[in-house]
């Protein structure tokens, strides 16, 4: 539990959030993505809540081979956001200095 609390509220939870508010575009729909994120951020608690509180069923139910495969797809999924905040951020970079078309 020490080591995972940093994990679930720490940097990386605070910059997905910011990531995800960043790419909301100033338009008619901005209330309901603000929504749709907090909808997202409750659902990713109890998730996490249900892993913790169901812990030793989950972990006899994947087995050691089923957590390495969830483990890496999880990876999988947060280099892959990483990746896209990267790219968006290099585009928008690069759309302010002139370069336009590349989006």
């Amino acid at each position: 539990m020490p080591l995972a609390m940093p994990l679930m509220i720490g940097p990386g939870v605070i910059a997905t959030v910011l990531g995800m508010t960043a790419t909301i575009e100033h338009s008619s729909h901005e209330a309901l993505a603000f929504g749709a994120i907090l909808a997202a951020i409750f659902l990713a608690v109890g998730v996490t809540y249900g892993c913790l509180a169901f812990a030793a069923r989950l972990t006899t139910f994947l087995g050691p081979l089923g957590i390495d495969a969830a483990t890496r797809i999880v990876g999988f999924f947060v280099s892959a956001m990483g990746v896209s905040l990267v790219f968006t951020g290099v585009i928008h970079e690069l759309e302010l200095h002139g370069l336009s078309g590349l989006h």
